[in-house]
């Protein structure tokens, strides 16, 4: 099975080299295209066998699997480039959110489905979010997500929770990195611990948490309770924060869906417009 990729920049790459890292697919397997040939060229070397080519009409002749991992805005261009060149056996693997399953699909002739990565995926972990178009068959669902499997959790979701799922899986490690971030530069702050351990400290405490929370068996709410003791100083803390915090995360879904249902109007009139002319 041969894997195709048109756009490596930082999802595609992250993908790519998470597939080849896990073991998942041989660099033999996988030819990759981007607009900025010397990013794909980079891959090749760095992967020897990897092959990197000029165009996307390429890969959309060669490859089994072809991975979309191109902006919004270059959506209309790239899939008129390949739209005739692709096959109805083919899979062909979007990872641009706003992109609706239901566009593609009358487009191209070939199975279309969804996915949202994340940057966690880099280290073989955290979840790719999937969504099958009508044409995927159970069995090819069953190859792309065990595909998934070995750099992540593939988890199936409905189309119209993309935005909110991606909030908590995709946007969320920066959303945690943050406000270590943020927690570290006041410890330093109020403290004088050194900046390096206490990012030590922090860091290694968000990889037990995630630990506890996944395999640990513990929910949000059972880890506090068991970290508070009444009276004492983490729970006087999370009380702060249920004060300070309260209605923030309420503000940035409201934040990242205005912002996704702006980039989906976007992609919308580009279908339209290619269907006017």
């Amino acid at each position: 099975m041969r894997i195709g990729f048109i756009g490596t920049g930082s999802m595609g790459s992250i993908l790519i080299e998470s597939f080849i890292q896990s073991g998942a697919v041989l660099p033999q397997k996988i030819v990759a295209a981007n607009r900025t040939f010397v990013k794909a060229q980079t891959l090749a070397t760095k992967y020897p066998g990897l092959q990197a080519v000029h165009n996307n009409t390429t890969v959309a002749m060669t490859a089994d699997i072809v991975f979309l991992c191109v902006k919004p805005k270059e959506f209309r261009k790239v899939i008129e480039e390949i739209k005739d060149d692709l096959k109805p056996e083919q899979l062909l693997v979007s990872i641009t959110s706003p992109v609706q399953i239901r566009q593609l699909e009358a487009e191209v002739p070939s199975k279309v489905s969804k996915i949202i990565p994340s940057i966690t995926n880099y280290v073989c972990s955290g979840a790719t979010l999937c969504i099958h178009g009508a044409r995927v068959m159970p069995e090819e669902q069953l190859l792309l997500e065990n595909l998934l499997e070995h750099v992540s959790m593939p988890i199936r979701i409905e189309e119209e929770f993309t935005r909110v799922s991606s909030d908590l899986s995709s946007c969320g490690p920066a959303f945690l990195a943050f406000f270590v971030q943020k927690f570290v530069d006041a410890a330093v702050e109020e403290t004088g611990i050194p900046h390096e351990e206490a990012t030590r400290l922090a860091s290694e405490m968000v990889l037990g948490t995630g630990k506890l929370l996944t395999v640990g068996g513990f929910t949000p709410e059972t880890l506090q309770k068991r970290v508070s003791v009444p009276g004492g100083i983490t729970e006087e803390a999370l009380r702060l924060l249920s004060v300070r915090l309260h209605g923030v995360f309420n503000e940035l879904i409201e934040t990242t869906h205005k912002k996704y249902y702006e980039d989906v109007e976007q992609v919308e009139a580009q279908f339209y417009v290619q269907k006017v002319d």
